[in-house]
C-alpha cells in the first residue's frame, strides 16, 4: 500500500523517499514517521535495493520541522512516546545496513535536520537551511538532535545552535560539517545518486559492516576500547565472505571485483 505521506520508488537499485506533505512544507507528523520506519523496514533486506535517497517534495523544504499543532496539549508521558518513537525510526535509519543520503532541499528544520543527520550522508542545495528552533517553544530536540549536531559539528557550535535557534545557510553547514556536499539545486538529486553509484561499486557487506563499525565509536559510552573491538569484530568477519576473496582476487589479478553481496 502507497503511504500517504510518502512518495516511494526505486530507480537504479536507489530507494528513493519523498516526504510528500507540501502544503506544511513536508513538516514530520506522527504518520510520517510511522510511515517512514515501515518503508525502511520493508525494504532493508530487498535485493534490488543497494542504497536510500531521502528527499523532501518541492524546491522549498526538506523537512521544515515537527508538525507542532499534533503535540501543543501532550502531557510528559505522551511527549516521552512520541519522543521514543522518533528515536526509534530515525536509530534505524542511522543502523541501516545499506547506505542512506539525505538529499536536503530547502528547509531542514527541527526534526528535518535530525533525520537529515541520522542519514549516514547529507547532499544539500545551494538554498538549504539547517536549524535545531525548538528552544523558540521552550522545548529541545527530541529525535536526537541534542546527541548527532554535537558529533558532527562538536561541542561547542553545537551547544550554539542548540541554545540560540539559530539557522545556518547551505555554506556554513559545509564549512562545519554538518553536510558532505552543497550543489545547485538542479544538481541535487543527481550528486546524491553519484556518491551511491561509487558505494554500489564496493563490497555491500563491508559497506554494512563499516555502517556498524563507525555507529560503534558514539554509541560505545565513551569507552573507545569497546568501538576499536567492534572494529576488530567487524574486520575479521569479511574475511569469510566471497566478497571478500572476490576482492583480494580481483586486486592480485588487476581487474575490477564484482561483488555478490555474499
Amino acid at each position: 500500500m502507497q503511504p500517504e505521506n510518502l512518495l516511494v520508488t526505486i530507480k537504479d537499485h536507489t530507494l528513493i523517499i519523498t516526504i510528500h506533505r507540501p502544503k506544511a512544507l513536508n513538516a514530520l507528523n506522527i504518520k510520517t514517521i510511522v510511515e517512514l520506519d515501515e518503508v525502511m523496514e520493508e525494504y532493508m533486506y530487498n535485493d534490488e535495493v543497494k542504497g536510500v535517497i531521502i528527499t523532501g517534495s518541492g524546491e522549498k523544504s526538506f523537512v521544515a520541522g515537527a508538525d507542532i499543532s499534533e503535540f501543543t496539549d501532550f502531557t510528559p508521558s505522551q511527549g516521552k512516546t512520541m519522543s521514543e518513537n522518533g528515536h526509534d525510526t530515525f536509530d534505524k535509519i542511522e543502523s541501516y545496513p545499506k547506505p542512506v543520503i539525505a538529499a536536503v532541499n530547502g528547509y531542514a528544520l527541527g526534526g528535518g535536520c535530525e533525520l537529515s543527520m541520522a542519514c549516514h550522508i547529507r547532499v544539500a542545495s545551494e538554498n538549504a537551511i539547517f536549524g535545531q528552533p525548538e528552544v523558540n517553544l521552550g522545548i529541545i530536540p527530541g529525535y536526537g538532535g541534542t546527541q548527532r549536531l554535537v558529533e558532527l559539528v562538536g561541542k561547542g557550535k553545537a551547544m550554539e545552535l542548540l541554545m540560540t535557534g539559530d539557522s545556518i545557510n547551505a555554506a556554513m553547514a559545509l564549512e562545519l560539517g554538518l553536510v558532505n556536499h552543497v550543489v545547485p539545486q538542479k544538481e541535487l538529486m543527481d550528486k546524491a545518486q553519484e556518491i551511491l553509484n561509487k558505494i554500489y561499486t564496493k563490497g555491500p557487506i563491508a559497506i554494512g559492516k563499516v555502517i556498524q563499525a563507525v555507529n560503534a565509536h558514539f554509541r560505545s559510552g565513551g569507552y573507545v576500547g569497546d568501538s576499536y573491538k567492534n572494529e576488530i569484530n567487524q574486520f575479521s568477519s569479511c574475511m569469510e565472505t566471497e566478497d571478500f576473496s572476490e576482492g583480494t582476487a580481483a586486486f592480485l589479478e588487476k581487474r575490477k571485483p564484482v561483488f555478490k553481496g555474499k
